[in-house]
């Protein structure tokens, strides 16, 4: 298991959301703690410079962007955001 670190701007965009709408992300934030691991709507983000970061789409709606830390087991949350958002997201970096 991990343990769960959300940040800040991500834990203010979260409480933002519509009740069911946070409540589906809470879910799939969490089913992270038992396998952040890349596979299904997860994938590790091919970019060349750290940190490592991944990406869980939920819902065909929104996305979240995360780190790994192996040797604490810390999954920390950085961003959620729309998907039309992240996918401006990905060509920044």
């Amino acid at each position: 298991m991990f343990a769960i670190v959300i940040e800040r701007r991500a834990h203010d965009y979260l409480i933002r959301l519509p009740h069911k709408t946070r409540r589906i992300i809470v879910e799939k934030i969490l089913d992270l703690g038992k396998d952040p691991f890349p596979g299904g709507n997860k994938e590790k983000l091919d970019y060349p410079d750290p940190p490592v970061l991944y990406r869980l789409h939920v819902s065909r709606a929104f996305t979240i962007f995360y780190m790994i830390d192996h040797k604490e087991k810390i999954v920390k949350i950085n961003k959620i955001m729309t998907i039309e958002k992240a996918h401006k997201e990905y060509f920044r970096r």
